[in-house]
């Protein structure tokens, strides 16, 4: 009885999460291998998909084949891919995971905390993978897939079936500003990758 409370709880979270108002998008300090950082905020004005990942995982592999694609297509529209990794030492697998899927687009990492705030994911729920976040032109979450989602099962189709209505809306992406940028409400690569 537990066992199936806890499945309804979790497809109730995840449908949710995939159904839920838009909501600001927080800070993220995207940090790659090299050290060099950048901020989500500087994406402002794209259709960006944030993909939180494993490096070993099957799933995060085909769906960052799948966001490299969509980028080749769509970039030119304002389409921009973001990887984060979260597994044990990310900072030193994330090169040759890019060299080896040929991706082309910013893979940094994080920890797990980072993932858990920025996704505002229950703790003490496991964390399936991929994660996938649409955050739309103005930097709101449009849409939030948990790893185990159906949007998954045919994931080209459907990524492009929510990106090109974001890619639309908003026309032309909108000028980046000098702007100081605001403190990040969570840094990637600030601690321990998580395990």
């Amino acid at each position: 009885m537990f066992t199936m409370k806890t499945s309804l709880m979790m497809l109730a979270l995840a449908t949710a999460l995939t159904a839920a108002d838009p909501r600001p998008a927080p800070e993220l300090v995207i940090k790659a291998a090299n050290g060099q950082e950048q901020l989500l905020s500087k994406f402002r004005g794209k259709v960006v998909a944030v993909e939180f990942l494993l490096t070993t995982c099957p799933h995060c592999q085909k769906a960052s084949q799948t966001m490299q694609k969509l980028y080749k297509e769509l970039g030119p529209q304002g389409f921009q891919p973001i990887g984060i990794a979260i597994n044990d030492m990310a900072n030193m697998l994330i090169n040759d995971y890019s060299k080896q899927f040929n991706l082309t687009y910013p893979i940094g990492y994080a920890n797990r905390d980072v993932a858990t705030q920025f996704l505002q994911h229950p703790i003490m729920m496991s964390m399936l993978m991929p994660q996938l976040v649409v955050i739309d032109r103005k930097g709101a979450i449009r849409h939030q897939f948990p790893g185990g989602d159906k949007f998954f099962e045919n994931e080209e189709k459907n990524l492009r079936d929510v990106l090109l209505p974001l890619l639309k809306a908003g026309g032309a992406p909108a000028p980046s500003t000098t702007a100081a940028p605001k403190k990040p409400a969570a840094t990637a690569g600030a601690a321990k990758s998580a395990k």
